[in-house]
């Protein structure tokens, strides 16, 4: 039976504790907050969307081998997440693919794996902070502010560095690179991003849907649609979260970040131009502002008319063709320079963390360090939005669990 330490009580952590003690071995959890499962209960706004069964290759996102990604969900999948879950008490509901509770409480989940773990005769203390582990022959030594411990084996489970008023400081990526591994640098992801244009102040509280378009030194990288959300400091919504973790690197890499907003999605540019001709064509005696009135909200369309170097006030039948061209371009093509992504305290995620390369994706064991395993957001994978990243930490926290091999 070996003596197991689990470096983080989320939930990679929480998972992997329990397959490891289904094994018989004796596990202990150090976690860094007051509490284990902190960050479970902010996920799907308190709902917890756990797992989703569309899986597709670009729902998860890494700077390696997108086979190392497919090996793990693919040994721990969707359905055996779910069944996991049903064994412990976890009802799923579905909507579009997302999976959740039937309670639709993120409490629930932790509760069951919380039970769980304590029917498995888990240990588990909190408020610890782990200050360095070091391997001599075949035993870890786990130094914290609260004393020492020796374990056979080790998961390294201790989150990224978004959220970390919820436990994910970013000690995990330290304690890997003093353990000789390489860290892709974490940047924040599925997160909000920053223009410094200043119309943003006079259009914060608009919501519209619109098809985003993100460019790194000009070159398109990615493009999403849903449902945009404008602030004072920039975007969100969820397809700004989506093409965030790509804006992040790029900027991190002091590249030029820009996006392309169409904010008519559903017609084309042509169509567009006609309309708006038609409108004029009906109307010659309103202003361009009466002109949009209906089409768009009236301060996003008060900016695309200014930002179109027109006036509002103008007539409409005084627009000549390469006015109202402008106008088109505005509506959709509208350039927002992006001057850097809102910080890891506002983000869902990190994107970065430890090289794929230097771990087994067959059972998360670092190829570095025999007997330390790497799980959740410790490793340079992250997911999109949609139960992805929950997804991937209850595969990756799985695998390490079950591989723990008896000494």
């Amino acid at each position: 039976m070996s003596n197991v330490i689990i470096i983080g009580g989320g939930a990679s952590g929480l998972v992997a504790a329990i397959h490891a003690a289904r094994l018989n071995h004796k596990v202990l959890i150090l976690e860094h907050k007051d509490k284990i499962g902190k960050k479970i209960l902010a996920t799907g706004n308190g709902k917890c969307n756990y797992t989703n069964y569309t899986q597709l290759p670009d729902c998860y996102r890494s700077s390696g081998n997108s086979e190392f990604i497919k090996r793990v969900i693919t040994a721990f999948d969707v359905e055996t997440t779910i069944d996991f879950f049903k064994q412990l008490g976890i009802y799923p509901k579905e909507k579009k693919g997302y999976v959740y509770p039937n309670s639709e409480q993120a409490s629930s989940v932790v509760e069951v794996l919380r039970m769980e773990s304590h029917h498995l005769n888990v240990k588990t203390l909190c408020d610890v902070h782990v200050e360095q582990i070091k391997k001599d022959k075949n035993q870890f030594l786990i130094r914290t502010n609260k004393g020492n411990h020796t374990a056979d084996k080790v998961i390294l489970a201790a989150g990224g560095c978004a959220s970390p008023n919820l436990g994910s400081d970013g000690s995990g990526f330290q304690i890997a690179k003093e353990l000789g591994h390489h860290i892709i640098k974490p940047v924040p992801a599925l997160v909000q991003l920053q223009s410094k244009e200043k119309y943003f102040k006079t259009i914060a509280g608009v919501r519209t849907d619109a098809h985003i378009k993100l460019f790194v030194n000009d070159s398109m990288v990615v493009e999403e649609k849903g449902e945009l959300l404008i602030a004072a400091y920039g975007v969100s919504g969820i397809p700004i979260l989506q093409v965030s973790r790509y804006a992040s690197r790029a900027l991190n890499d002091k590249k030029k970040v820009h996006l392309l907003i169409d904010f008519l999605p559903m017609v084309s540019y042509d169509d567009t131009f006609n309309l708006i001709y038609d409108r004029i064509q009906k109307s010659p005696t309103k202003n361009i502002e009466e002109i949009l009135i209906g089409l768009f909200h009236n301060k996003l369309a008060y900016v695309m008319i200014k930002e179109a170097g027109l006036s509002p006030e103008l007539i409409s039948s005084t627009l000549t063709k390469k006015q109202i061209q402008s106008l088109t371009n505005q509506i959709k093509l509208w350039k927002v320079p992006i001057s850097e992504p809102n910080p890891f305290d506002q983000a869902q995620v990190s994107a970065g963390g430890v090289d794929t390369s230097e771990i087994n994706p067959d059972t998360m064991e670092s190829k570095i360090i025999k007997g330390l395993y790497l799980t959740g957001e410790v490793v340079d994978v992250d997911g999109t939005c949609g139960g992805y990243n929950l997804q991937w930490a209850w595969s990756t926290g799985a695998i390490a669990g079950r591989s723990i091999d008896n000494l």
